[in-house]
């Protein structure tokens, strides 16, 4: 549902507009302020051109310290073509110089000057919006408070009977956000600007003070001023309201996916990688952004420790070519030391680059560079931020971290664990005199997995997880594991050759039991066949004796 209020007018600033739920208070003067140098008078600059260039608001930027030709410098290398919008009529400049010394107060001193010059800038240009840089050189010639405060009201109620979406900045003063301590009171935004610096590492932070007539952001919140301008990311909105996807993303190692019950992690998993030096951290994120690239999605590699060129040139060496995902334009890669930019700068870089990018997968490298230099809370909270912002764009996020030592690395992870969807433990183990690789796949919301133990193995084909020898002694890895193979191998050879002997002498045994068998059989035929012609010869002798039986008795009757 569109929020309800007062009407407003967009600034065009990333994030601002975002943040206040539609910009500055339309045809109402809004004061930004600040100390020296932190952005106000580009924060005024962009509100002016960006009204000219994208929404047919022409401006008139009244500047009381800074020449217009020294601004439109300023704002040329943003590429905002200022010049340009002055010499089409969208845009004009009125240098107003103040000088005290040439200026003597009276009792109705006022600035019907000031008044008449504006008004005719704004019918030249037909303006909508105004910019007064700054007002305190406006006012260095009043030195009584009631006549200060007097026409400090009448120009505010001026630019509001004229309908003007004006910003006004100002200096901050000691102990109150101006150094007359009136302008905001009187109007109907103030925004501060803050410049900080600490542990030598400088950071800008903006917080709406007041908003009249309209919710806002009450936080402070990050802001950029780069080569692109002011931009704003309003990142402590972030909640616990991100869909969860059902969709299955391979990790870039087919055996890795293989421990996880349906193949690969669910799309927008947040996934930590902690072990010691060496397990190969680095390794597993360039395959989780190999595969991703490969299946013709984006992803981005956020590095603290390595150059691009470097991890290029390193992942070669397993396969892994990153080059060509940088070349199409597929990876990105970001490589900053953590020491660059504070937390709150740094989040603020990481989240403008995926909103830009619109990458899938996003790997953090690592992640404990920060721990290192900043406070534990103050980390946890930043990565808490990118955590939601990845989640809420359905990215998959792979985030590393340096454990110092082996035995303690559970325990120190525990924050960061308690953070991410699933965890995979790297540690290199001393066996035999060598040091051997092992992954544990130690958490996994949403999906059954393997909790056995895996050797890692890195090879010119990419990285293999090979399941340890389980022998009497334990799940054996590396040469051990390869030696304990080997015997066994021998020894189901030799077994294989005992059984091969026994089944020959079996053989030979049974054939020679045939032979016999055969043997035994022919002499019982042969004396089968003897009793037989035995038999045949009997019955021959007893016909015949018969026949001549009965001969003779023949004979004897004759």
């Amino acid at each position: 549902m569109a929020p309800t209020g007062i009407s407003k007018s967009l600034t065009g600033i990333s994030g601002f507009d975002d943040l206040t739920l539609g910009g500055l208070p339309d045809g109402r003067p809004t004061l930004v302020c600040g100390s020296a140098g932190c952005g106000k008078t580009l924060f005024a600059s962009t509100f002016l051109i960006n009204g000219a260039r994208l929404y047919d608001e022409p401006g008139v930027f009244v500047t009381f310290e800074e020449r217009p030709a020294d601004i439109v410098d300023n704002v040329a290398s943003l590429g905002f073509g200022l010049d340009k919008l002055v010499e089409e009529g969208r845009i004009a400049f009125e240098h107003i110089a103040v000088d005290p010394a040439e200026l003597a107060e009276a009792g109705d001193y006022d600035l019907e000057g000031l008044f008449l010059r504006l008004e005719l800038a704004i019918e030249t240009v037909g303006a909508k919006r105004v910019v007064l840089d700054t007002i305190e050189s406006l006012f260095s010639a009043f030195s009584n408070l009631a006549i200060l405060r007097a026409e400090i009201r009448r120009l505010f109620d001026w630019l509001k009977e004229k309908g003007l979406t004006t910003v006004i900045t100002g200096e901050r003063g000691d102990g109150a956000l101006t150094r007359q301590g009136l302008e905001e009171y009187v109007s109907d935004c103030v925004i501060l600007l803050d410049h900080r610096v600490q542990n030598q590492i400088s950071t800008r932070r903006m917080r709406i003070v007041k908003y009249r007539g309209t919710a806002h952001g009450t936080n402070e919140y990050p802001f950029l001023i780069d080569e692109e301008g002011f931009s704003v990311l309003p990142v402590s909105s972030l909640g616990l309201n991100h869909k969860a996807s059902e969709e299955r993303v391979s990790t870039g190692i087919p055996d890795l996916d293989a421990m996880l019950s349906g193949g690969g992690f669910h799309r927008g998993t947040s996934i930590l990688l902690s072990g010691v030096a060496g397990t190969g951290k680095s390794s597993v994120g360039a395959s989780f952004v190999d595969a991703a690239c490969a299946r013709g999605e984006k992803a981005i590699y956020f590095s603290f420790e390595e150059s691009a060129n470097q991890a290029v040139r390193n992942m070669r060496s397993l396969g892994i070519d990153l080059g060509r995902w940088l070349e199409e334009d597929r990876l990105r890669f970001v490589a900053v030391r953590p020491t660059f930019y504070s937390l709150e700068m740094h989040l603020a870089v990481m989240l403008r680059e995926i909103q830009r990018f619109e990458p899938t997968t996003v790997v953090l490298d690592p992640i404990s560079a920060f721990i290192e230099s900043g406070d534990r809370f103050e980390v946890q909270s930043m990565l808490l931020r990118v955590v939601d912002f990845l989640k809420s764009r359905g990215v998959t996020g792979v985030f590393t971290h340096l454990s110092h030592q082996q035995e303690g690395a559970v325990a120190t992870d525990a924050g960061l664990s308690s953070l991410m969807d699933a965890w995979i433990l790297l540690l290199n183990r001393e066996v035999g005199g060598e040091f051997n690789r092992e992954l544990y796949l130690l958490k996994a919301r949403g999906m059954p997995h393997s909790n056995q133990v895996r050797e890692f193995v890195m090879t010119e084909h990419g990285i293999k997880l090979i399941p340890p020898y389980l022998g009497e002694s334990g799940a054996l890895t590396g040469s051990v594991r390869k030696q304990e193979e080997a015997r066994s191998r021998r020894e189901e050879v030799r077994r294989k050759a005992e059984v091969s002997r026994l089944q020959r002498q079996i053989d030979q045994r049974r054939r020679r039991a045939a032979a016999q068998m055969e043997a035994l059989k022919a002499e019982l035929e042969a004396d089968e066949l003897e009793m037989q012609a035995f038999l045949k010869a009997e019955e021959d002798f007893l016909l015949q004796a018969r026949a001549d039986i009965a001969e003779m008795k023949k004979s004897r009757r004759a």
